[in-house]
Formats: structure tokens, sequence, C-alpha cells
């Protein structure tokens, strides 16, 4: 028989392809220091890594390409999660961003905005939805100064590759706010047990792949405040969209999860298919608020609608005085831009819009760092950038 045929490789998995005995194999294990040679330390089978040392080696193109390569393995068949101290060195920064959200929050309150949870109770926490698009456009100049950090577009490329897609959603969890139940993240995390088995193990094995989750923490997060719970390894599972529904599973989740204490402006990292929950919040008076985010490969479809047509038009005229001033390099700048801006050429109307050169007509990014570099005036921008939107549209 042709080794390329094996009829035992499963194709369809369900309830009965889930065995907590193999999931324990997997996740009993310990991460190997040479793993994470880069890291500064391993805590509880968790890199930590120094954000200052990856800032201070952005230019040295083989040890951000060591790093980032270190970091795909962690995040692919290591222990899926890394964590970097200090992420965020600006403390000011941090509290000026978390003043506008609770702004916001405080707004959509008001209205009645609110919207549910995922995997908690409705009420327990405070969300803000579309976070990033609601902060560009609320203070583009803020947005531009909190996006101008390496750490996010440095770990996004290690897993996702060029032209992602950031999206945040905030998260403040009051004290004596609930834990969520455990779960895996989106694409297959949303889904039920019956939909799940409608595709093939390979898509359950590619879902993962197309979405970066991570979180920076907008305050101090002892565990005693609920950090998020993580099961590392749990990510290697194969059928564990499924599992994730099972109390077998959820049970070993509570007994085997470690939770890591987080600084204001620590960022945590990890491949979405890690078992993972926010915990409890059993302080008295901290209201943990974190920037949840999901980051969505160019090959795949975003969590959220976010209008970056919108988004790019506000920042446009913020970044043209930080280059003219020079308080950005252009680094920093191209930073901002990727964080706004659809790097992703497609779809497209190939009829009007073909490509002059190359495969692929030009992205919003490009159109706005050609802007940038060329210090167009803001009108002579938006009009361009309008006329590309219309040739996006179908005739």
């Amino acid at each position: 028989m042709d080794q390329r045929l094996n009829a035992n490789d499963t194709v369809w998995l369900d309830a009965e392809s889930c065995s907590i005995d193999a999931f324990r194999q997997l996740v009993e294990v310990e991460t190997p220091p040479e793993m994470v040679p880069l890291a500064m330390e391993l805590s509880s089978n968790i890199p930590l890594y120094d954000a200052a040392s990856v800032k201070g080696v952005r230019e040295d193109r083989d040890g951000v390409m060591a790093l980032m390569a270190e970091w795909n393995r962690v995040l692919d068949s290591g222990p899926g999660i890394v964590v970097f101290r200090r992420a965020y060195d600006d403390a000011a920064l941090i509290d000026d961003v978390t003043g506008v959200l609770e702004t916001i929050i405080a707004e959509e309150e008001a209205q009645m905005a609110g919207s549910g949870d995922h995997f908690a109770p409705a009420g327990a926490n405070s969300r803000v939805w579309n976070a990033h698009e609601k902060l560009c456009m609320a203070n583009p100049h803020l947005f531009a100064r909190y996006n101008a950090n390496p750490i996010i577009p440095l770990i996004s490329r290690a897993w996702l590759g060029p032209h992602y897609q950031i999206t945040t959603q905030v998260n403040v969890v009051r004290p004596g706010g609930k834990a969520q139940t455990c779960h895996r993240d989106y694409h297959m995390g949303f889904q039920g047990a019956d939909d799940l088995a409608l595709y093939p193990a390979r898509v359950h094995e590619l879902s993962p792949f197309l979405t970066l989750q991570g979180a920076v923490a907008h305050c101090d997060m002892p565990v005693s405040s609920g950090p998020t719970k993580l099961l590392p390894f749990s990510q290697t599972y194969r059928s564990g969209y499924i599992a994730t529904l099972q109390d077998e599973f959820r049970d070993y989740f509570e007994d085997h999860c470690v939770q890591l204490p987080l600084e204001k402006g620590d960022a945590v990292f990890f491949n979405p298919a890690v078992f993972h929950a926010a915990g409890e919040n059993r302080s008295v008076d901290i209201h943990r608020f974190a920037n949840l985010m999901q980051i969505g490969s160019g090959y795949g479809r975003s969590i959220e609608i976010v209008d970056r047509l919108r988004m790019s038009r506000a920042l446009y005229p913020v970044l043209l005085r930080l280059k003219t001033s020079d308080a950005m390099n252009v680094a920093e700048l191209v930073d901002v831009i990727a964080a706004c801006a659809e790097g992703y050429p497609f779809p497209a109307n190939l009829d009007i819009d073909s490509p002059l050169t190359g495969m692929a007509p030009e992205s919003q990014q490009q159109l706005m760092n050609q802007a940038l570099a060329e210090s167009w005036p803001v009108e002579r921008f938006d009009k361009a950038l309008q006329a590309q939107a219309d040739r996006k549209r179908s005739h």
C-alpha cells in the first residue's frame, strides 16, 4: 500500500476522538531550556523575555530573525506562550491610553451600549469591542505612540508573517468578577461541537495559524486579581477545540493551569489554541484592566469589522507631523502604519485595479507608506486613499 495513503489517518474529529490520557502525555512535560536560549528565564514552563533586550537588537537582522524563530517554535510546538516584561516601559503612556479607554467605557455604559463576554457571565466585566479603532478615532496621537512599539510587530510577524491585522478588545474585570470557562480562541474556539465535527482534522490544525492572541497589562495584576489562566503545551492537542467543551478536560485544566502575575506594561502572547481562561478577581480593590489583542493573518478573516479607511484618514496628519518634527523614526512610523492600515491587497476588483507591477495591486499600507515617505499633503493623501477604496468595489 502506498505509504501516503494511510487508512488510519483520522480525517474527522468528534467527542470520541478526545482522550484525557493522550492529552496528559502532551501537556505534562517541561519546556527544555535549550528551546528558549534567548529568554531571560522560565517560569511555570513559560519563557519570559526582557523587552528592553528585544528592542536593543531591532537593527540587527540576524538577531531579530533568531528571536522570531525562537518565538515561532515556542508558539507552535513548545509551551505556546511568551511573556514580555516591560513591553511598554512608559507608564505615563499606558495611563494616558487607559484614561481614553475608560472614557469610552463610561460613554458606552451610559448609552447602554455595552455587550456581553464570550466566556464569562454578562455584566461581570466592562468590555470595549473594537477598541483599536475607537482609540484611533478618539486620540490618533496616543494611538500612534501606543503602536510605535516593536514588540507587537515582531511577535506578530513571528507567528503570522507580514500583512497581519490588529484588533483589540478592552476587558476590565472588577473585584469579585468570576472566571471564564476554559476555552480556545478564534476561529474554531467560537464554534460548537456539532459545527466543529464538520471540519476536517487538517482545518483544526490550520486554525491556530491564522490568529495570535495577546494582552497588554494596563495595571499591575497579582494572581489575586485573576490574570489569565494558561495550560502550556495544550495547543499541541489535535482534538482540543472539541475537548475544551468536555467537563473532563475543563476539570483537568482547572487543576493544572498556571497564572503568571503581570506588572503594568507587561505583555503576554499565546497560540489561540492554548487552553486558557481569565481568572477570578479575588482582590478587593484591583480593577484588572487588559487590552486584549486578536491579531489576524492577512490570509484570514479578522474577528471584528474595523474601518481602516477611516483610521488611516485620521492618523495620517498625525504621522506627518511626527515625521516632520523627528518625533518618530522611520521604523516606528512603519510599525504604526502596519497597526492601522490594511496590508493585504486582496480581495480586489481586478477589472479596474489590476496590478501595474508584480502580482498584486497596491495595498492601503503601501499607499500610506509612500505618501508619508514623500510627505504628501493631507489633501493629496485623502484623495488617493479614497480613490483606492473606490477601486475595491465591484462595478
